[in-house]
């Protein structure tokens, strides 16, 4: 993955992070038992990646991006090469959930194997049958983290 490609991306993260908190006092309260839902399902999604369990990984997504992905395979392929700090990451942190019009982001901090801290800001949809999946996620390094 090139530099400038990352670049860009660790731009939208901070941006999207410095929104959410501009947001913050405005976000609605979600309810404890759906952050307990999309908690759980990121570590899920973690877990499954630990295990190299691409068909249970893949199943946290939401059906658009299945089917944009593709494959279970692809998807973890994807993952390990473009986010290795999900793939395996040393330490999970999250941190409270926000709901804007709809719209639920959940911050996770990472660390990985090097000692480095990492922000990943996963998209949440719930989805008709009431569960919650994954539409996406960026991945910036923390910067503000003491190493």
């Amino acid at each position: 993955m090139n530099r400038i490609f990352l670049r860009y991306f660790s731009v939208v993260v901070l941006a999207v992070a410095a929104l959410s908190l501009q947001l913050q006092a405005r976000a609605g309260n979600l309810a404890e038992n759906d952050a307990q839902q999309i908690q759980a399902l990121i570590a899920s999604q973690l877990s499954a990646f630990a295990e190299d369990d691409a068909d249970r990984a893949f199943e946290t997504a939401t059906p658009e991006v299945r089917k944009a992905i593709g494959s279970s395979a692809r998807f973890l392929a994807m993952v390990r090469g473009a986010y290795p700090m999900v793939y395996r990451p040393a330490q999970v942190s999250f941190l409270k959930p926000e709901e804007e019009e709809g719209q639920v982001l959940q911050l996770v901090e990472i660390r990985d194997d090097d000692d480095k801290s990492w922000l990943a800001l996963f998209a949440m949809e719930r989805q008709p049958d009431q569960s919650w999946r994954i539409s996406g996620c960026l991945v910036a390094q923390n910067r503000w983290h003491p190493a």
